[in-house]
């Protein structure tokens, strides 16, 4: 593979597999060097900014300044680092990493993936994923987010939090600064819950740049099913949380009442 370090990930895959599966109550794994250190350098020169081709950069409630793009020129280094992350190589070690009985299926259209950049002010509220992909009626299993944010810095905000909200629990798991050339693998679940609720605090030029592959398998355990829903987010931040929404909310709308006219 031109962009996954895979010899390293093949070496690792014993002790990677030990901590993956070691996790509660959802099971993760924070993986640094997963590209080749010359692939994810041409990856960061090549990213595109949010004004080059087109984005998606809806605000909603508990999502505003993130940027999506999923569609690429063919050939070009993302098609290429996508068609990777949805190969066949790939998706077998990451049905050993994680013992997934049913085969894993990659979904090249990046269904709410693709490539993620946020701006200053940006959040994603703390969340459980939508479970069942909307075309393929598929069981969304896996996330993969690979980071290329070099230099950042604690004040920038934007960790990734994965929180344990079970069974009367309410605790931060962990919080993960989304470094260059940092992989997250974790399953999702009714449980999973995720996302980066404190607002970016970056200076100009800065964004927070991501890849995102998610993937899906034809059934799921009985014990795991649940009906088929959207994403669903939850408040972490309390009163301040709150106000956050509602002022997101409102920007939502004015987009909205703009898009119209």
């Amino acid at each position: 593979m031109h962009y996954i370090n895979l010899d390293f990930l093949k070496q690792q895959l014993s002790a990677l597999t030990e901590k993956y599966r070691a996790q509660q109550p959802f099971r993760f794994v924070v993986i640094d060097g997963f590209l080749k250190p010359d692939a994810a350098a041409t990856l960061l020169e090549a990213y595109p900014a949010t004004t080059d081709g087109v984005w998606d950069n809806t605000t909603y409630i508990d999502q505003q300044n993130k940027f999506q793009k999923t569609r690429f020129e063919k050939g070009d280094v993302f098609d290429q680092v996508f068609g990777e992350l949805n190969s066949e190589t790939f998706l077998d070690w990451l049905q050993q990493l994680t013992g997934i009985e049913e085969p894993l299926i990659a979904d090249e259209s990046l269904f709410g993936g693709g490539l993620h950049q946020s701006t200053n002010g940006a959040f994603l509220n703390v969340h459980v994923d939508y479970n069942v992909h909307p075309a393929t009626k598929y069981y969304r299993r896996l996330n993969v987010l690979v980071y290329l944010n070099k230099n950042w810095e604690e004040n920038y905000g934007g960790y990734l939090e994965l929180w344990a909200l079970t069974e009367g629990h309410n605790r931060l798991m962990t919080s993960i600064a989304p470094s260059f050339n940092r992989c997250v693998i974790f399953e999702t679940n009714e449980i999973s819950y995720h996302g980066h609720p404190k607002k970016l605090n970056v200076p100009d030029g800065v964004t927070r740049k991501s890849l995102a592959t998610y993937y899906y398998t034809l059934t799921r355990p009985v014990a795991e099913q649940a009906p088929e829903h959207n994403t669903i987010f939850v408040n972490t931040e309390g009163i301040s949380g709150q106000v956050k929404r509602f002022r997101s909310g409102l920007k939502a709308a004015l987009e909205r009442i703009n898009k119209r006219k």
